[in-house]
């Protein structure tokens, strides 16, 4: 049971984007088919991981909106963290993870199933009771959804790594017009302070816009305080400490002019209790 666990966990996390909720997901499956009469179940496996794919997917469905100061972001994750149960190579890019909010909890499934598990549209339809036809139309919408995303979990590089520090030096020094020239024109910069932290702005668009209010929090809440670099969900962080804990996270997509596209800024305490 145990050599399941890993993978049966990774399925749950990608479809909720929640470390601690798939925890609880997949230790409910376990329990529950400990407790099965097993003389009809011909692959203890498969039946595992197909529990956990519509369990999760209920749980997504009944936990679509979600109550936060700002905006709901999934919860990151380090894979130098050794709780960390997840299989690496098939959990999604933090970016990835963001956009499949867009989708509902089937469509997020077989893109899941299809992109991250090399599921063929036969072996989607049996994990979930659909037909091969729904399967296609599902990963049909998904990825007209997602558009220009690939799955492939890219690991940050030596240029992320420059450009991150091109972001923190900008932002230390209050420099507009440096933050400016790191960021495209459409740049996204989305918060989330869960339930009990409160953000400026939930979304901000644009580089100016983005630029001056990056560059107010930090005066306001940042400047001072310990930081650190690092790589949550295959993309890279800058991370604000405050004691022994993390304040304030920004993870980037950069693209592949070497611009960033995206900032997620985490502030959820609850989010960022396990990146320590």
């Amino acid at each position: 049971m145990q050599e399941n666990y890993s993978r049966l966990l990774t399925y749950a996390y990608n479809i909720t984007g929640s470390y601690e909720d798939s925890q609880d997901l997949v230790q409910d499956v376990i329990e529950k088919y400990i407790s099965l009469d097993k003389s009809g179940i011909r692959n203890e496996t498969n039946f595992l991981i197909k529990s956990t794919v519509n369990h999760a997917i209920n749980f997504k469905n009944r936990h679509s909106k979600k109550m936060v100061y700002g905006e709901w972001l999934p919860e990151p994750l380090s894979f130098d963290n050794a709780e960390n149960k997840l299989i690496r190579e098939q959990t999604a890019r933090y970016t990835l993870l963001v956009l499949l909010e867009k989708l509902n909890a089937r469509e997020r499934a077989v893109y899941i199933l299809k992109e991250a598990f090399d599921y063929s549209h036969q072996e989607i339809a049996e994990t979930l009771d659909i037909s091969i036809d729904n399967s296609r139309q599902l990963l049909s919408r998904a990825g007209k959804q997602l558009q220009h995303i690939k799955y492939a979990p890219d690991t940050a590089d030596s240029t992320d790594t420059d450009i991150l520090h091109q972001y923190h030096q900008a932002l230390s020094e209050g420099d507009i017009p440096g933050i400016e020239k790191l960021l495209i024109d459409d740049i996204r910069l989305s918060s989330d302070g869960g339930k009990r932290v409160r953000v400026i702005k939930a979304v901000e668009t644009g580089k100016k816009a983005t630029a001056s209010l990056l560059a107010y929090v930090q005066q306001q809440f940042l400047t001072g305080k310990p930081f650190t670099f690092a790589v949550f969900n295959h993309q890279p962080a800058l991370c604000f400490w405050l004691g022994e804990r993390i304040y304030n996270c920004h993870i980037l997509d950069i693209d592949q002019s070497g611009l960033i596209r995206e900032i997620y800024s985490i502030v959820d305490p609850e989010k960022l209790k396990r990146l320590y």
